[in-house]
């Protein structure tokens, strides 16, 4: 069974940092695009960051490029985003997604959100 446990939300400070983890367990890791996506209330699902195996890259989506890094290891199977800079208006519930074709879909600057396999999502808050 895919699982995928994202953590590390929470409330913080416009300008500060959070780090996000994802536990993903019930795949092969190495071989599925794995990716961070977030969901504003009232809005869609759009991508943050995703790491692509098939084409051994990591995307950023423009709206994030430079204030987040995506990362991750193997050995634990996890993957993290490291957000910095924070503003309001990255306010969400973010998600980590896989998918077993190995591609991130890109459009223009932007990360689609078409994972096959989705996690429970954590709340992040930034305050003003």
């Amino acid at each position: 069974e895919v699982q995928l446990q994202a953590s590390g939300g929470g409330l913080v400070q416009a300008g500060g940092s959070l780090r996000l983890s994802c536990a993903a367990s019930g795949f092969n890791f190495d071989d599925h695009a794995i990716g961070w996506f977030r969901q504003a209330p009232g809005k869609e699902r759009v991508g943050v960051a995703c790491v692509s195996s098939s084409a051994g890259s990591t995307y950023y989506a423009d709206s994030a490029e430079g204030r987040v890094t995506m990362s991750s290891d193997n050995a634990k199977n996890s993957v993290y985003l490291q957000m910095n800079s924070l503003k309001p208006e990255d306010t969400a519930v973010y998600y980590c997604a896989a998918d077993p074709s190995g591609d991130c879909l890109r459009i223009g600057g932007s990360l689609i959100a078409v994972m096959d396999y989705w996690g429970q999502g954590t709340q992040v808050t930034v305050s003003s």
